[in-house]
Parts: C-alpha cells; structure tokens; sequence
C-alpha cells in the first residue's frame, strides 16, 4: 500500500508554455488547480501558439530548465512530477539527471508529448530516444495517445487489441503504468486503455463531437498527477481524471479558429450557476 499521509498535491510540471493559453503549461496549472493540487512549472520552452497552430518554438536554455526544477524541489517539494512537451535529447538527458539527483522517489506522470492538435512535430528522433530509455523505466505512468504508442512501439494502434499490445510493450521496458488513449482511434465510443504491474482497465466514455480538443493530453495527464499527488490510486486518478476532462470538452467556449481550448474552468462554471 502507497501512504498517502504526506502527499500535499504538489506536482512539478516540466513542460512547454503555449501563449494560447490552451494546451502546455497553461493548461496544465488549470488542470492540477481544478484537481485540488499544487502547480509549480520548470518551462523547457516558449512557444508563439495558438488554435490554429504552433507558429514558432523558443528552447529555454538547459540550465534554466534545471534551475527552475532545483529551486521547486529544494524549497518546496514534490508528490509528482508531470512532463510535457521535451524537445531534445539534451533537454531529456537533463530533466533524467536532475530527477535522479533530488526527486527519485516522487512518481513521473511521462506524458510523451509529440505531436500538437493541429499535426505539427514538437519533438526530434533523438529525444524520443532519450526518453524512452530515460524517462520511461520506473515511471508511475505513461500516457501516449494512438499515434505516439504506435512511435514508442513500433507498433500499429489502430483498436482496443493494438492498445493492449503497446501498453504490454511499454511495461515491459519498465513503465509502472501505461495508459494508451484511443481519442484518434475513429469510433463513437472512446476507449483507454490502462495497464500497471497489478491488472487492467477499460475507461470508455462517449465521443464528443467538436473542434474544441486543444490540450486534452496535457489536461489529462495533469489531472492524473495531481489526483497521484494526493495519493489517489492511479486507476481512480485515471477515472476522476477523464469524467473532469470530458466536462471540460463538453463545456468548452469555442474560443478561436482553430482547435480550440476547452473549459478548464467548469466547475467554477458550475459554482457560479448554483
């Protein structure tokens, strides 16, 4: 059994900033806000973004990343650690040692960030190298949608048989936990696919039909750690975690002109109605 009598929900957030506000950094502070959890952010880059794309990308230098890391863990603590999107073998390399030296024992919510919404690359060959054989032994969970299992596998992701077998995959080179996202698999009805060391999990919930998707990978994954940093078991976590984001996409505003963002917000929404 995990104790839980110290977990405050503090998660350190490694990850990129997205000036729109939907997706990265942003919306992963929402995110661990809405869970009841504790942000703090190590930003690994700035990116010029919005719904319709990202337009430009701005790498903080690696000593930056860490300092922001070592100031976080040194004064305040970790219960988790969540990462987003890690462009570089060397960013990798540096986030790996920097855990290694002062948070081995906090859970890694590793979620594989790729690809953005609007189809553009965010990561080179060589850090998805890196973190695979970094980042991915020992960590809590991983959490690659359809295409980003397929990349990590090798793997073809194309149903529920294909997410078990790169979930299977994935645990064997050492993850805990491996949650594969069935959003990009077509269909009605959406299927995850949680897999840890102690047995499986289906998570199934009703597609939504909307353009308004922006960040739902880093708003689950956030959601997960923060919940992980109160000591919630990770297959309740998963659940908490994906009711709150399907509310999220359910309520979103339709802001923008591309793939929008959806309602981090809603349950303050809700509050404000009652």
């Amino acid at each position: 059994m995990e104790d839980t009598e110290d977990k405050q929900g503090r998660v350190l957030v490694i990850a990129g900033s997205d000036s729109g506000g939907g997706a990265g950094i942003q919306a992963d502070i929402k995110a661990i806000m809405a869970m009841g959890g504790y942000a703090m952010t190590a930003i690994t880059a700035i990116t010029v973004q919005d719904t319709k794309g990202v337009h430009d990308v701005h790498p903080v230098p690696l000593k930056t990343v860490r300092d922001q890391m070592l100031v976080c863990l040194n004064d305040i603590g970790a219960d988790a650690i969540k990462t987003g999107m890690l462009g570089t073998a060397d960013l990798v390399e540096t986030i790996a040692e920097t855990l290694e030296e002062r948070a081995k024992d906090a859970p890694r919510i590793i979620d594989p960030v790729m690809v953005a919404s609007s189809g553009d690359q965010l990561i080179s060959q060589k850090a998805v190298g890196a973190l695979t054989s970094l980042l991915l032994p020992g960590a809590h969970l991983l959490t690659p949608n359809a295409p980003e299992a397929e990349v990590l596998t090798g793997k073809s992701v194309d149903g529920i048989n294909g997410q078990r077998r790169a979930a299977e995959a994935l645990l064997k080179r050492g993850a805990k936990g491996v949650l594969v996202k069935g959003g990009h698999i077509p269909g009605r009805v959406i299927t995850d696919v949680l897999q840890t060391e102690h047995g499986e999990w289906m998570f199934e919930s009703q597609r939504i039909e909307t353009s308004s998707t922006h960040g739902t990978g880093c708003t689950l994954a956030s959601a997960i750690s923060a919940l992980v940093a109160k000591g919630t078991p990770i297959q309740d976590a998963v659940e908490q975690a994906r009711d709150y984001l399907h509310k999220a996409i359910e309520t979103a505003k339709g802001f923008g002109h591309g793939h929008g963002p959806i309602n981090h917000g809603w349950a303050l929404d809700d509050n404000e109605d009652g």
